[in-house]
């Protein structure tokens, strides 16, 4: 099975086959890693992600990386947290299987995950490292074929989410 750790980063700087932004259901630029992604890879971005129409939550769709070092932008939407009885959880699994399918597809071997939904979006950042690590361990146990994943974390408060939640970390 495909190795998942968590690193202390900057998502647009990893040399990885993809990563995936955060983003809103209209594949817009936005604030946070989202906001990042989109500055770092530059204006044909937005271009790419207006042609494909937008996405639901709970799917991803691909663009180019164009700037980045990293070949493809996989763009999950994650839920806005609602309480936590509206299907958030399902919706937030949902994003990260739609993403790792995705890489899959356009043949990434690395992949890097920022912690999708818990910026704006409000999602408590230890039920969703939860949610994600579920979601992608469940993922590459059914197709051993997908690519090595790192959840790459802004802060020491979310490494140490992913710590805990039994992601291996690399320093």
């Amino acid at each position: 099975m495909p190795t998942v750790t968590a690193v202390l980063g900057d998502i647009t700087g990893l040399s990885v086959d993809a990563i995936v932004n955060a983003a809103n259901s209209n594949l817009a630029p936005g604030g946070g890693v989202c906001g990042a992604i989109h500055a770092a890879a530059g204006p044909e971005l937005a271009r790419a992600c207006r042609e494909l129409g937008g996405c639901p939550t709970g799917e991803a769709r691909v663009t180019p990386g164009f700037d980045l070092p990293a070949r493809w932008v996989i763009h999950a939407v994650g839920p806005v947290w609602r309480g936590g009885g509206q299907g958030e959880e399902e919706e937030l699994a949902s994003a990260y299987r739609s993403a790792l399918q995705r890489a899959r597809e356009v043949g990434a071997r690395t992949v890097a995950f920022p912690a999708i939904s818990t910026g704006i979006y409000g999602y408590p950042l230890g039920a969703a490292t939860a949610v994600a690590v579920a979601a992608v361990r469940d993922e590459l146990a059914l197709e051993p074929n997908s690519p090595e994943v790192a959840f790459c974390c802004f802060s020491p408060e979310v490494l140490a989410a992913y710590r805990s939640a039994g992601v291996s970390v690399v320093e």
